[in-house]
């Protein structure tokens, strides 16, 4: 299995990724008045509640339906698979305590941990990850990460293999090698959840304290819409003793500059964000964290939707983006240009090498080769039959509000695109209503970003396939949905990367999506906040934090 650390030597973007935006909060004064009663080093009677912001309100906290970072992090609190991540991303044994692997590596046996339950108290079993794993590929659940599935025999047939072979033995056969599996048990929508509460309330089991039953470190006590998330210690959690915080109090805000003033007056000890505005006044600040992330920020185009239908309009708008002036104008992080979609960080069949440096860049975003891609870009729009933006009709732009730097980067879009002769309008919504818009096809060009969900290339490339529920392109194309078909069916690595590059080379030779840069993330924690950290895959972790002098 590849390690993880690779991804730490990333190079920096601009914190505006699809799953870390705001939501709008009042942010009551009183939200601190328990952390001053921990303030560093003193020992108090006085409970640990630890206000964060991840987020505006979620769209989903279902582990099974939820496919946005800030949704991620809620669930991670409240639940938890087989393995789980360390800081460093490696996978760690958790609700299982040990598997053991056959011979062929096609079949793993994992050994649940004694007296596992869930928040109400009632035991968790083997079979609850049978029930859950089978109930997130029912078509009926309707889940975008159904696919994560495929390696796991029986998915194409509606049935996994996966066999409770008693209380506390759980086995999966693969139908090949499959080297980021374990980090897979540590995804979400691997995690357990209870059939019970599910029959009995359907889809709305996630929306109320009651009913969101959990078996992670956290379990929730109250939402307020659009105020805040309070999870409390579960007491029936196997590590109970190793947690922080009595309380995590997640404020929902989608406000940035809300956010970041929270952060400042200490109502909050954690911010997922940071106005664009202020990171040059704030990057040599001890608050000030910027790391590595796996993922890449584009730009969706509705290939089902003229005039995005026109593979030469596509690779026009992409050619016409100056991805230098992005970065170094709005990113102001340091990040760098993207020119694929798979990002930097991930390594080839050849672990010395790079999946980005054996595949090299489909448009030069070198600052030289700017102009040139301007005059390729208005060329093949007067072959799309739309000479200097002549008869090209009326476009739109969505992005969510959330980020300052989404605007600012729609803006700055607008512009380019006026290159070619052609008038975009902007348009925003808030998160949640972006999100299903996007997902729907109810749209012409929308913002994106991708963060990988584990360490292995085709993370960024099986949501492309048909039907995917992450497939917001609405794009199809038969010979790419076999490609990958073989890499889930492939245990060879050199034939697994050799096909993975030939995905992405029909990504491109389709032009439908348009790299903009590759992610970093930034955040703030507020210097007496210690134990807290954020994974390569944007994951946020506050169950361990504590209060230092």
């Amino acid at each position: 299995m590849k390690k993880l650390s690779i991804l730490l030597a990333l190079l920096m973007l601009v914190s505006v990724l699809a799953g870390c935006g705001g939501g709008n909060a009042n942010v009551n004064n009183n939200d601190n008045d328990n952390q001053a009663g921990n303030q560093p080093g003193g020992q108090t009677d006085e409970p640990f509640i630890l206000n964060v912001h991840v987020g505006p309100n979620p769209d989903t906290i279902d582990p099974a339906l939820n496919s946005a970072v800030d949704g991620a992090t809620l669930i991670i609190h409240a639940f938890e698979g087989l393995y789980t991540l360390d800081k460093d991303g490696v996978p760690q044994p958790a609700q299982a305590e040990k598997v053991e692997l056959s011979d062929d590596e096609l079949t793993y046996t994992f050994t649940l941990r004694d007296g596992l339950k869930w928040s109400d108290g009632t035991p968790l079993t083997a079979e609850d990850f049978v029930y859950s794993w089978n109930r997130a590929i029912d078509p009926e659940t309707a889940a975008d990460y159904a696919y994560m599935f495929e390696s796991i025999e029986g998915y194409d047939a509606g049935k996994l293999a996966v066999k409770a072979l008693d209380d506390k033995t759980l086995e999966v056969k693969l139908i090949a090698k499959t080297p980021y599996f374990l980090e897979l048990t540590a995804f979400p929508t691997f995690f357990p959840v209870q059939k019970k509460v599910i029959d009995e309330h359907g889809e709305q089991w996630a929306l109320a304290p009651d009913t969101y039953i959990s078996n992670g470190p956290y379990r929730m006590i109250e939402w307020v819409d659009s105020s805040h998330i309070l999870y409390e210690k579960n007491e029936n959690y196997w590590n109970y003793d190793a947690l922080g915080p009595d309380q995590i109090k997640f404020i929902l805000m989608s406000d940035t500059n809300a956010s970041f003033s929270a952060f400042k007056t200490e109502q909050i000890l954690f911010s997922d964000d940071i106005p664009t505005e202020e990171i040059d006044a704030w990057r040599d600040k001890p608050e000030f964290h910027l790391q590595g992330q796996l993922g890449t920020y584009y730009i969706s185009f509705n290939t089902k939707k003229a005039p995005f239908d026109n593979k030469l309009v596509r690779e026009a708008f992409s050619l016409a983006i100056d991805r230098n002036y992005i970065v170094e104008n709005i990113g102001k992080a340091g990040q760098q240009p993207a020119g694929a979609f798979v990002p930097t960080g991930l390594s080839d069949a050849d672990p010395t090498k790079e999946f980005r440096e054996v595949g090299g860049d489909y448009i030069d975003v070198s600052k030289e080769a700017h102009a040139a891609n301007v005059a390729r870009a208005k060329e093949l729009m007067k072959q799309a039959g739309y000479e200097n933006g002549k008869g090209f009709p009326a476009v739109e732009y969505l992005y969510n509000v959330e980020s300052e730097g989404h605007r600012l980067i729609a803006e700055a879009l607008q512009q380019m695109w006026k290159e070619l002769g052609v008038e975009v309008t902007l348009a925003s919504q808030e998160w949640n209503t972006f999100l299903n818009t996007r997902k729907n096809g109810d749209y012409q060009i929308a913002r994106n970003g991708w963060l990988g969900d584990y360490n292995d290339p085709i993370s960024f490339l099986d949501m492309w396939i048909t039907g995917s529920g992450n497939n917001d392109a609405q794009w199809s194309n038969a010979e790419y949905d076999r490609i990958i078909a073989e890499v889930k069916k492939s245990s060879d690595p050199a034939e697994r990367y050799r096909l993975m590059h030939e995905a992405e080379d029909i990504i491109f030779a389709e032009s439908m999506l348009a790299p903009i840069y590759y992610y970093v993330d930034i955040y703030l924690v507020n210097t007496k906040l210690q134990n807290v950290y954020s994974s390569p895959l944007g994951y946020k972790y506050f169950m361990f934090a504590s209060l230092g002098k």
